[in-house]
């Protein structure tokens, strides 16, 4: 399953093979995006398209392999399927042919388990009507009646679309604010943004884009600098700014530049506020102080991208944590939504960087299987910062 790269809501189609999920993809889009055949099993991977929903908002519908597959190719494909529940805001359900069976009682329990709102969409419904003793067996084991469908004649498709935005969950539509609850309008927000390897030559990377755009939709004022600009212009201009973000990678440069009343922080910090667990990170970073040779520490990055030689993740963190405990440490670094080498309680700490490229449901989701199994959690920038001395000033404007 290619990672998920987008913030906008996902709604995964779910359900046995030749139920017509891919139809039910085609018909909602109005496009024909999904391969439709009559044998079953078409669909091998999970496929995902943008789709707006009129008066709602854009959001992401995933196609997914049957449930049903057999053999070990069928096993592979249905193990793809089922990660996806982990990267969903939404699950449908669809069944057809008055069948409910063992697959689609799991598929109800994973969405229960992970606390996803799911519909049940009956299919086909042109072909063979629901029964009424079925539509009862199906209220019973999920607290629903199915909704009658058709991707023939589109029966009942606008209570289909009411439905997903009454089930999807308010928050997932919503696009919160990274700094807006730090700033007001006319303020003047500095941004310092060394020139990043591992961003497309020519562009700033997501977490910077993000940021300029939510100062200016706050009506603030965006000032960017790279580090090695700051000192003049602050000298120059004699702008003290009202918050100041900086790259993690340059903290401590920045730290020395910057004014000590003038609040202090980090991309990295920002997102970890808006889509992660803030207050284990805020904990989990003081685990830094306990490690001891030998122990294993993971490495989250949420995208994949081309590996540089001073890469943050992979090759400066590695060495400012090792440095500044004085031990023989082991690192693993994962990409993306990618399994843990070990098992999670092999680990003494986990470390997420900033999540610009999933949603929130999507890193909580991983962050969660980490802090269930007892092992601190933490963020980039907050290690960063922690390990240079800077940590108390770097997260007091977000606390």
């Amino acid at each position: 399953m290619t990672k998920g790269r987008e913030s906008k809501p996902h709604i995964g189609i779910y359900g046995r093979r030749n139920t017509g999920k891919s139809s039910l993809v085609n018909c909602i889009t109005g496009q024909d995006i999904a391969i439709v055949a009559d044998q079953p099993g078409v669909t091998t991977d999970p496929v995902k398209k943008s789709f707006e929903i009129t008066g709602y908002g854009p959001v992401i519908l995933i196609d997914t392999a049957g449930t049903d597959d057999s053999g070990n190719i069928g096993a592979m494909r249905v193990d793809r399927t089922l990660k996806t529940i982990d990267l969903i805001d939404l699950a449908i359900l669809v069944i057809t042919d008055n069948l409910w069976g063992q697959p689609e009682d799991e598929l109800v329990k994973k969405f229960n388990k992970s606390n996803i709102p799911f519909i049940v969409i009956y299919n086909k419904s042109d072909i063979a009507a629901a029964e009424t003793a079925f539509k009862e067996t199906v209220a019973q084991k999920t607290g629903t009646l199915p909704v009658e469908f058709s991707t023939t004649d589109k029966r009942n498709y606008e209570t289909l679309i009411s439905l997903i935005n009454e089930k999807i969950p308010e928050k997932s539509f919503k696009t919160p604010a990274l700094v807006g609850s730090l700033i007001k309008p006319g303020y003047t927000v500095m941004l310092i943004t060394p020139t990043d390897i591992e961003a497309p030559a020519g562009r700033l990377i997501l977490p910077q884009v993000q940021t300029i755009r939510d100062i200016l939709d706050n009506n603030a004022v965006s000032i960017v600098l790279k580090e090695i600009q700051v000192e003049a212009f602050l000298k120059k201009t004699g702008i003290i700014p009202a918050l100041v973000i900086t790259d993690s990678q340059v903290f401590k440069t920045v730290d020395a530049l910057i004014p000590a009343g003038v609040p202090l922080t980090s991309f990295s910090i920002l997102l970890a506020r808006l889509k992660g667990d803030f207050d284990s990170y805020l904990k989990g970073v003081h685990k830094i102080l306990q490690l001891k040779d030998g122990d294993r520490v993971l490495i989250l990055e949420s995208c994949s991208h081309h590996i540089a030689c001073d890469d943050i993740g992979r090759e400066k963190m590695p060495i400012w944590i090792s440095a500044f405990t004085g031990k023989k440490i082991e690192f693993d670094i994962v990409a993306g939504l990618d399994p843990f080498p070990h098992p999670i309680t092999a680990y003494s700490l986990a470390i997420q960087c900033g999540a610009c490229m999933i949603t929130r449901k999507q890193l909580l989701n991983r962050i969660s299987e980490i802090i269930k199994a007892g092992v601190p959690v933490s963020n980039y920038g907050m290690v960063i910062a922690f390990v240079q001395g800077i940590f108390n000033r770097a997260v007091a404007p977000l606390i």
